[in-house]
Formats: structure tokens, sequence, C-alpha cells
């Protein structure tokens, strides 16, 4: 069962649970991979349907800050419980360290492809090839963190 049918059953257990707040998180998952879909006209697979969970959670992250920011922490505990749905359709993400070593690879490939040792002018080369390895299964700011830390060195 692909990611995008196990939402989809999701959604229609938490129907018949009568779950108002995990059925409105998963409907708003729904529509934004419908939206992504009509705007591409295409299907999205596995990987589609994992980056446009990741773009509503960084949404939540932010929406979270700026209604703490706000004091209106009401707001911010919904965002956080629709953050904590969707971050259950993630796959398993990668630890610190897991990220500082597939970084390190990933700067050693950048290296060999430009024979020389790549500078911080080259993260955008280290990040492209990130995107593609570690997508959905790491967090992008921890990994451009990671880029700059390596390439600093």
């Amino acid at each position: 069962m692909n990611l995008k049918d196990r939402i989809t059953d999701d959604m229609k257990a938490a129907m018949r649970a009568r779950n108002s707040a995990r059925l409105g998180a998963i409907r708003l998952l729904l529509a934004a991979i419908k939206q992504r879909e009509v705007d591409e006209r295409t299907t999205l697979d596995d990987a589609g349907v994992v980056a446009v969970i990741d773009k509503l959670l960084k949404q939540r992250r932010d929406a979270i800050a700026a209604y703490e920011q706000a004091g209106r922490t009401d707001l911010a505990d919904k965002e956080r419980a629709e953050a904590a749905v969707l971050q259950g359709y993630l796959p398993q993400r990668l630890d610190t360290d897991a990220i500082a070593t597939a970084v390190q690879a990933l700067v050693a490939r950048v290296a060999a492809e430009l024979g020389r040792a790549p500078a911080a002018a080259d993260m955008g080369k280290v990040m492209a090839l990130a995107k593609i390895e570690l997508a959905g299964r790491a967090d992008m700011a921890q990994v451009s963190a990671a880029v700059k830390a390596a390439l600093a060195s």
C-alpha cells in the first residue's frame, strides 16, 4: 500500500472515530497532495507525498513560532497537533550523526567531481546532491547546517 492510500484509509478511520482534529489535519494533507497533482498534472509517488508533508511541517513550525511570539498558545497548540499527525506519515528520520556521515560522503563525492576540496561557494552542489539522497529522510535545515560545517572545516 502506498503512502497516499494509507493517508486516505486513515482519513476514513478518523471519520468513523469522529476524531475531528485528526480528520482536519489529514484532509489538509490530502488537499495539498491533490493541489500539487493538479498543478503538475501528474500522480505523486511516495517521494512526492513526503515532499508535500515536509512542506506542510515547515509551515506548521513557522506558524507555531509566530503564534508563540504573539502569545497565542491556543493556536500554537492546534498547529502542534496538526504537525504531530503529519509527522506520523514521514519515514524514520536520520539522527544527527547519520546526517553528518551522509554529508561527509556527499562532500567527498563533490570533491572527486571537482578535483579539489570543495569550498563554501560549492555548497549549492552539495545541497543539490543532499536533496536527492536525503529527501524525506532528514530535516533539510539540519542537512544545510551539516554541509556548512563540513565545508568550513
